[in-house]
């Protein structure tokens, strides 16, 4: 029955083929088919005669051979087989033979082909002439395959191949595919280059034999050589290399860097993917002037923690003969389901290991190492509690020692919340338990310790209109000390617990004014926002208190609108004041974007303030006045200002202008000037910016790895006006070759008045393949304000390990 629905297929097949040609006459009624009368076991066959097909006659027969190919037992476990050619000669249940542009697809595998035969008991399907193969988006082209479709079985004579998730790949002697996961290469090589010509291409790497494990996504390289515009750079017995984009255990190019300390550093890691969410990768590192190092990076990610583990030992520094490392820990999950803790841990050998090894301790201040421990959960509605540990590590410099160092907190607890009450008031509660300590290196070691508990509460009842609000605050500072040194001095002398209690009124009120108007045709909205906050809060003598936590706050558009001078719980100013100030903007009507900031504000005080940051009375009636203003004009120009001029010596106290232009992408500018009377004054400029050839956003990226030949600058120099030298830079050249990318930086930071630390480090990106040399793609995005890597959507992020 299966041969004859086999027969019947292949005759409708034909006859619906014929049905569109004009020249086809259908059958009389009653007539009988030639092929469907019984033949004589010992007639001489009709040869076959080909079925030859006009373009548009083949989508319909490919439709019927699919058919006729999926009867019969042997279709039941496999997927059905297309086929499209300009003559297609067939058997039913035996074999399928096809020429002339043949298209063959069953399940994911594609072949084109001049002529492909087919099989079907065998599964095995024969092609020759301009042979292709599409298999998961992977392409294999030669002149011969031969290939069991459904164990994936078979070779290819002289191919190349293509991968394109790595848009890379390369040619070959022969590819013999063992199972759908595994092919072996012989002769082969691999490049993400395009070849112009007769040219090599600028990398290629060429192997004796490739295992190509694609259900591991590995590629093994045997006698691997990888040559660089023609000249041999790395030659390796075994090579491991990822043939997708996905992460893989082994070996990493190995990296090379210079130090003016340190001397010649070079660095062999290995990476480890231990698992889908988990991974390390241990870095091996010769230093020439200190010895052998270890590296250790741990990361991982679980439905309720992730976290980042580094670990950097050295075990003996011939230069200070003594052993050194580091540490740093960044853990962070969810506690009891809507609860949340994070611990920060940062710490090293000894005092000058900032200054030794820059890159392993990336800190904003990098002489104060946190470990930091908290936790906080919510109670009810807006309610929470929270604890924390907190301990610092300093490191001192003889020649410009922390003087002043925070205080460690062991522990921190308290509460934390807010609640609406009847007629529109509003309730807000803190309060705290801290036990301080001082820290290890602290230079004053009999500085006073002790615990503190304080509240900070306020009632408010805020007023709102669409145009205009109003709050009315009532608040309190009270808090209670132990401390294990008794006061010496002042009332308290003698005493080792006291408290105080100091109240505060504050009335807030602001206007928001807008009008419609036009910018150059634009259509656009103005706002006139004016603010007046009044702030009593009376005089209470804090004199011999301790101070845990606070510090005068830096004078802002933020801070002049708050009813304290300082930060933190133990210092209070006492203050009769009103801050009247009024901003401006301008908006884009249609979309909300901000295109102009002005703002000016200023402080008046109504009585003499007696507790200030530097612990001088402020007698003036008037503060120094605070001008802002920021543009964005266009989407390439963006300007930033802040003054603040002193009205006592009628000069400028501190301001800061800058400016950016970034007219499309790889192109940006930043200037910056920073000046503060009788500290500091300061140029800033930092740029990535196209040099010579056709830049990477002129490329049309469906071309894949096309070369762009282009050369990029990128840096950021910081240079001290005031003592008339470079502070800090970081200079660099890039190079976009398309298919590979090179990079050359150097970075300087300023230690001391007279000592730098340089570091230089350079590294060629071979996409599709790897990295060689040093990563500087940290340094550049840490200190060059706007850059962009030349292929974020293609390349691995550059605080990522790269797979090998």
């Amino acid at each position: 029955m299966g041969k004859r629905r086999a027969r019947e297929g292949i005759e409708g097949c034909e006859q619906a083929a014929l049905v569109d040609n004009r020249f086809y006459k259908s059958p009389r009624a009653g007539h009988v088919p030639r092929s469907s009368t019984r033949r004589s076991t010992t007639a001489r066959p009709r040869p076959h005669s080909p079925l030859r097909l006009t373009p548009s006659h083949r989508r319909a027969l490919a439709g019927c051979l699919a058919g006729l190919l999926a009867t019969g037992a042997w279709a039941q476990t496999k997927p059905p087989v297309i086929v499209e050619a300009a003559e297609i000669r067939a058997r039913p249940d035996l074999d399928v033979v096809a020429e002339g542009d043949v298209v063959f697809r069953q399940g994911k595998v594609e072949i084109r082909a001049q002529r492909l035969s087919y099989d079907q008991l065998g599964d095995l399907a024969r092609a020759q002439g301009k042979v292709s193969i599409t298999r998961d988006g992977n392409q294999y082209s030669g002149p011969e395959l031969q290939l069991q479709l459904q164990r994936f079985e078979g070779f290819f004579s002289y191919p190349t191949y293509f991968f394109s998730r790595t848009q890379a790949g390369g040619d070959a002697q022969r590819i013999d595919f063992l199972n759908e996961d595994l092919a072996i290469a012989s002769g082969a090589t691999y490049t993400s280059c395009p070849r112009d010509g007769p040219d090599d291409p600028a990398w290629v790497l060429s192997t004796r034999r490739v295992k190509m494990d694609f259900a591991n996504n590995e590629g093994i390289a045997e006698g691997a050589v990888l040559r660089f515009y023609g000249v041999p750079i790395l030659a390796a017995p075994v090579l491991s290399f990822p043939l997708t984009d996905a992460r893989k255990s082994g070996w990493l190019p190995p990296t090379l860097g210079l130090d003016n300390k340190s001397g010649l550093l070079l660095s062999v890691p290995y990476y480890w993917n231990i698992a889908p969410n988990r991974d390390a990768t241990l870095t091996p590192t010769l230093i020439a002037k200190r010895g052998v190092g270890l590296g250790a990076e741990f990361r991982y990610l679980e439905p309720s923690y992730e976290g980042t583990l580094n670990l950097n030992t050295l075990a003996n520094d011939r230069l200070t003969g003594r052993s050194r490392g580091s540490l740093g820990l960044l853990h962070e999950g969810s506690l009891f389901g809507d609860g949340f803790y994070r611990a920060h841990v940062a710490r090293v050998s000894d005092d000058d290991y900032w200054k030794d090894f820059p890159s392993e301790t990336p800190s904003l201040t990098p002489r104060l190492l946190a470990a930091d421990l908290r936790a906080n959960k919510p109670v009810f509605g807006d309610w929470r509690t929270y604890a924390r540990v907190l301990r610092w590590q300093l490191l001192q410099d003889a020649s410009n020692p922390i003087d002043l160092a925070p205080y460690d907190r062991l522990p921190q607890l308290g509460v934390r919340g807010s609640q609406r009450l009847f007629g529109g008031l509003e309730f807000a509660l803190e309060t705290e338990f801290n036990r301080f300590t001082n820290p290890d290196g602290n230079l004053q070691p009999s500085r006073m310790t002790g615990t503190r508990v304080h509240a900070l509460g306020s009632l408010s009842w805020p007023y709102a209109t669409p145009g205009w609000s109003l709050t009315p605050k009532l608040s309190v500072n009270a808090a209670s000390y132990s401390i294990d040194q008794p006061l010496t001095s002042g009332e308290r002398a003698g005493r080792s617990r006291f408290g105080r209690s100091i109240p505060s009124f504050s009335l807030d009120s602001a206007w928001v004014l807008e009008r419609d108007t036009q910018w150059s045709g634009r259509a656009m909205r103005q706002t006139l926002e004016p603010r007046l906050l009044y702030v009593k809060t009376p005089y209470s003598d804090q004199g011999g208190l301790p101070n845990f936590d606070s510090a005068g706050k830096d004078f802002n558009f933020d801070s002049i609108y708050t009813d304290n001078a300082f930060s933190g719980i133990d210092q209070v100013s006492d203050a009769h004041q009103v801050t009247a100030g009024v901003t401006t903007r301008v908006l884009d009507a249609s979309t909300g974007a901000e295109a102009l900031r002005l703002g000016i504000a200023q402080r008046f005080l109504l009585a003499d303030q007696r507790i200030t940051p530097d612990g001088e009375p402020f007698t003036q009636r008037v503060s120094d006045l605070l001008l802002l203003g920021s543009s964005t004009l266009s989407s390439k120009w963006k300007f930033d200002a802040g003054l603040q001029y002193s009205p006592e010596i009628q000069r400028t106290v501190r301001s800061i202008l800058g400016a950016r232009y970034s007219p499309g992408p790889y192109r940006t500018l930043n200037v910056a000037y920073r000046f503060k009377r009788e500290e500091s004054e300061q140029v800033e400029l930092g740029w990535q910016w196209p040099l010579y050839g056709r830049p990477r956003e002129n490329m049309n990226r469906s071309n894949g790895n096309t070369c762009s030949s282009a050369w990029y600058t990128v840096g950021r120099v910081s240079y001290s006006l005031r003592d008339s030298r470079v502070t800090d830079s970081v200079l660099g050249l890039e190079y976009d070759g398309g298919c590979w990318i090179g990079r050359l930086v150097a970075k300087r930071l300023s230690t001391s008045q007279v000592e730098a630390t340089t570091q230089l480090g350079f590294e060629i990106e071979f996409v599709g393949l790897s990295r060689l040399g040093t990563n500087p793609l940290r340094v550049l995005k840490d200190n060059v304000p706007g850059y962009r890597m030349l292929r974020d959507n293609n390349s691995p992020d550059g605080n990522q390990p790269t797979a090998p």
